[in-house]
């Protein structure tokens, strides 16, 4: 994607019926840049997308209200994804008690419960003001949404569950993940809103990045 140029011409009459364009639409305009809107990573991270499919992995984490307010837009974004795109999210860790939400993610997904009940994790924290930070509070929360909670534990506590965790901080720190959220594509590539100055632009950049994968 070149930058886009304009004529005199069309410069004027888009000044006379929008006014002239900001310095942040210009930025806009032009094609990401390795190094300032994303991130070439130095050596490949590992993807579990099967052969001809573009991984992008989101990486959150359930209690920073940047994650929950950026979920709508990933929503919307992952529903109009090419076919050839496969969307992973990846809780982070970056402190130890960043883990017990990490196990949370994924025995959600064990129990084939992520679309059901991921968003009312975020409306739990987030707009109840719950403290999910514990395992026994998470099982708590998740027997009122008529999980069984010693099911719940059970897997929580289990070697799988641990062993993803583990996994998912592994590949946070492949893709040098440093603050959430963030994206990873194709085990290339790394773009976040503070790379690309907000997380609606960083989708954009997402956009660009998986046709640069698609290039190989």
């Amino acid at each position: 994607m070149q930058r886009r140029e304009f004529s005199i011409a069309t410069a004027s009459m888009a000044a006379a019926s929008l006014g002239a364009l900001s310095t942040t639409a210009l930025a806009q305009a032009q094609a990401p840049r390795a190094g300032t809107d994303f991130l070439v990573l130095d050596k490949p991270a590992p993807v579990e997308a099967p052969a001809g499919k573009i991984e992008v992995v989101e990486f959150f984490w359930y209690s920073c209200p940047h994650c929950n307010r950026f979920e709508p837009a990933l929503e919307e974004w992952i529903n109009k994804a090419p076919k050839d795109v496969v969307v992973r999210r990846v809780p982070v860790s970056f402190r130890p008690d960043f883990e017990p939400q990490q196990r949370l993610y994924y025995v959600l997904e064990a129990m084939n419960k992520v679309e059901e009940l991921h968003k009312k994790v975020f409306l739990a924290i987030h707009g109840e003001k719950q403290l999910l930070n514990t395992a026994e509070l998470i099982a708590a929360w998740a027997e009122k949404q008529g999980l069984n909670k010693v099911k719940f534990l059970e897997m929580y506590n289990s070697f799988g569950i641990a062993t993803k965790a583990r996994k998912a901080t592994q590949l946070q720190d492949a893709y040098k993940v440093d603050g959430v959220p963030a994206l990873g594509v194709g085990g290339r590539f790394y773009t976040s809103g503070e790379l690309a100055k907000n997380m609606d632009r960083a989708l954009q950049v997402t956009d660009y990045l998986v046709v640069q994968a698609r290039k190989g």
